[in-house]
């Protein structure tokens, strides 16, 4: 099984990604050639004009679907807000993630919100989760659960493919959420991403290795 490990982290504003890894590229472009072949040769790796016209087919055409077995995944911190939107996606899981059920009154809020959120919002969770401390009811653990933020950023593990973030990408790379630009910014710089976004891309100048904007 091919393996590409991405080292390093992209640590932007709104998103932070690490841990980052492909599976199976180089199996599933051979696979991309399987049926015009008699006999199936799984070391085909070579990515030719044609296997790289079928991922850059229209979405829904079918054509694309050798992009499926190409596996991406990584460690991502996403507000509650894009996390909803994230949720749409068939195959974009979530592997796990910190959890507001079982922590929510143990983070430090001055750090656990994206800059959009109101201050005033978040000095009111640090009253409720004081509240709660004094007082631990279920009652009162609900109120600091259902007050929280959408601001709120969840660290979590996903694993998704390559025709997801095609997708992905077509959808979100202009969204008014500045997670989703900065998301599908990085998709531009996964390898060979012009099977994805279907367009060339100067690898000397954007290999996966390079994309650093603040080292981990």
């Amino acid at each position: 099984m091919s393996m590409i490990y991405l080292p390093n982290s992209v640590h932007s504003e709104f998103i932070k990604i690490r841990s980052a890894a492909v599976y199976d590229l180089d199996e599933s472009i051979a696979a991309s050639k399987y049926p015009m072949q008699v006999e199936p040769n799984p070391k085909a790796t070579d990515l030719t004009p044609t296997a790289t016209k079928l991922a850059q087919s229209e979405a829904g055409a079918g054509h694309d679907n050798w992009l499926l077995g190409v596996r991406v995944a990584f460690d991502i911190d996403f507000t509650a807000k894009a996390l909803i939107e994230a949720e749409r996606y068939h195959f974009f899981d979530l592997v796990s993630c910190n959890s507001t059920m079982h922590r929510i009154t143990k983070f430090d809020l001055d750090k656990a919100y994206c800059r959009y959120t109101d201050p005033y919002m978040i000095e009111r969770m640090k009253v409720l989760v004081e509240d709660y401390n004094n007082d631990p009811t279920p009652d009162n653990y609900l109120r600091v659960l259902y007050s929280n933020p959408a601001g709120f950023t969840y660290t979590m593990r996903i694993t998704t493919n390559y025709r997801q973030l095609k997708t992905i990408y077509n959808q979100r790379k202009t969204h008014r959420l500045p997670e989703w630009r900065e998301f599908t910014d990085w998709i531009r710089h996964l390898p060979h991403s012009e099977l994805i976004i279907g367009a060339a891309v100067d690898y000397a100048e954007n290999a996966p290795h390079t994309w650093d904007r603040e080292a981990s």
